[in-house]
């Protein structure tokens, strides 16, 4: 709270010359003062004898009815005129900085304070691609991210500097970002020609840059403050930490970045070491949510490393929150190498989540352009099929559409994907509220 200094401070500042304020403030002050009076002259001899000791020498001039109500239409006036210029002096300024039409800006605000509060789990791009969505329907979300990555820019910054890979971290903050596009071209950009910075992003570096003044997790902070996100980005953990894979015939890599180098798929994936101690903030947020959803992203380098961080699985156990899995819509080469949907959930099963996904959102609609997907079969990824009869043996609830982007097939359709989460989740919060109630009313 501001002390008692602090707060004369601040309204002495209203004073201060070039505002453009201190006379519509004045003015206001003065209708308010004349529509006072007329009032109480109107209101008869009780108030009148009160007022008549402080304007004395006004009253002599004031005693025809219509004068006293000419004078109160004044002062009214004269605030409503004084109120609506210093609102328009006020709003001058906070439009420099706003794309949209502030009353746009204010509605969408208050609006996304009451949705509901969403917890995504992931990585990479797939992550940020849903995260755009769902700002579109509430602010109160969070996305948990994985913190295994050891390629491109990332990880060069983790080896050189010792830092937590920033990379997907940017990516989120940057997806929840309500900032000017121009802010996030910027921090996008990537360094290119025969530089020691060649491949960097310039986010990535600003992130680093900031981690060595406050510390990675205050880093993240200010960025999503200087972004001024929708909701908040937290690293699932705040300790280094190695991926380590299994494919199907028992080989094991070390590191992310080398999986996809592999055939494939995956079977298993561990963390080197195993004891990591997951961040508070996030099993807070998780114990808080309205609905957890893993994915979408790369299942075994994105999702999966969270859910083996300790207390995340037992947090979501514990939780009240729908449980979403969101399946990717093609297969990763090396990763998931010949998965249907049924084969991506039961792997999450293997990996602690057997009894805790609720629902399944799956893409249904493989007729996308020959010309679109030529260049992914190429590499060896191709759409993900569904297992329907597996599949609903495997959750309470499916949901399947078309969710995938046909301009680019490795992609969700992110608006798509978003409102089909935040409709089963408001339902699920209702059906909730009603059963509590419920239960309360049986035992009165």
């Amino acid at each position: 709270m501001l002390s008692r200094k602090n707060k004369v401070s601040s309204m002495v500042q209203w004073l201060y010359p070039g505002l453009k304020v201190k006379r519509w403030l004045l003015l206001s002050a003065c209708g308010l003062a004349a529509m006072l009076v007329g009032f109480a002259l109107l209101m008869g001899p009780g108030l009148q004898s009160l007022t008549e000791k402080i304007y004395a020498p006004l009253l002599i001039h004031l005693q025809n009815r219509l004068y006293q109500t000419l004078l109160l239409c004044a002062g009214l006036l004269m605030l409503l005129f004084g109120l609506q210029k210093t609102a328009a002096a006020v709003k001058e300024v906070l439009a420099r900085h706003q794309t949209r039409p502030l009353i746009d800006v204010l509605f969408t605000r208050r609006f996304l304070e009451k949705g509901p509060r969403i917890v995504v789990i992931g990585g990479g791009t797939g992550l940020s691609i849903l995260l755009k969505g769902l700002k579109e329907y509430t602010c109160n979300l969070t996305a948990v991210v994985t913190v295994t990555d050891d390629g491109g820019s990332s990880g060069r910054l983790r080896g050189e500097l010792g830092i937590l890979p920033p990379g997907d971290i940017r990516s989120c903050l940057l997806a929840l970002a309500d900032t000017e596009p121009l802010m996030e071209k910027l921090f996008q950009h990537r360094f290119t020609g025969g530089t020691g910075l060649e491949g960097h992003s310039f986010g990535n570096l600003f992130i680093a840059a900031m981690t060595e003044m406050f510390g990675f997790q205050e880093a993240v902070k200010l960025f999503g403050q200087v972004l001024a996100i929708r909701g908040q980005v937290f690293p699932v953990t705040l300790e280094m930490v190695q991926l380590v894979s299994e494919d199907l015939e028992g080989r094991r890599f070390c590191g992310q970045s080398i999986v996809y180098q592999g055939k494939g798929p995956l079977r298993r994936v561990f963390l080197d070491p195993p004891s990591v101690k997951p961040l508070p903030e996030v099993l807070a947020a998780i114990g808080a949510a309205d609905a957890v959803v893993l994915g979408p992203g790369s299942l075994f380098t994105s999702v999966i490393p969270n859910l083996l961080v300790e207390g995340v699985v037992e947090a979501i156990r514990n939780s009240r929150a729908m449980v979403f899995y969101v399946c990717n819509v093609m297969t990763q080469p090396g990763e998931t190498t010949g998965f249907t949907a049924a084969d991506h959930v039961q792997a999450l099963l293997d990996h602690g989540m057997t009894g805790l996904i609720d629902c399944i959102i799956v893409n249904s609609d493989l007729a996308v352009p020959r010309d679109k997907l030529e260049p992914f079969l190429q590499k060896g990824s191709v759409p993900v099929r569904p297992d329907y009869k597996r599949l609903q043996q495997q959750a309470s609830r499916l949901i399947n559409g078309s969710f995938i982007n046909h301009n680019m097939p490795t992609r969700h359709h992110g608006e798509r994907l978003a409102q089909v989460i935040v409709e089963q989740t408001l339902a699920y919060a209702g059906r909730r509220r009603t059963k509590a109630a419920m239960s309360q009313f049986k035992t009165v």
